[in-house]
């Protein structure tokens, strides 16, 4: 009996890493478009207030 539990733990913890595997890959790719959205608001406030600067 303690094998069998020993063995459906492991079982369990495999397919549970697996699992947190692609969801760390899709909070990366997320943490990336977040710096690129960042990063394009960032340069459209700039451009906004430098074009309101020359007129």
């Amino acid at each position: 009996m303690k094998k069998l539990t020993l063995f459906g733990i492991t079982m369990f913890s495999a397919m549970m890493l697996t699992s947190c595997s692609a969801i760390e890959t899709i909070f990366k790719a997320g943490m990336w478009w977040g710096f690129i959205l960042v990063g394009l608001v960032i340069a459209a406030i700039i451009w906004i207030f430098s074009r309101n600067r020359n007129s």
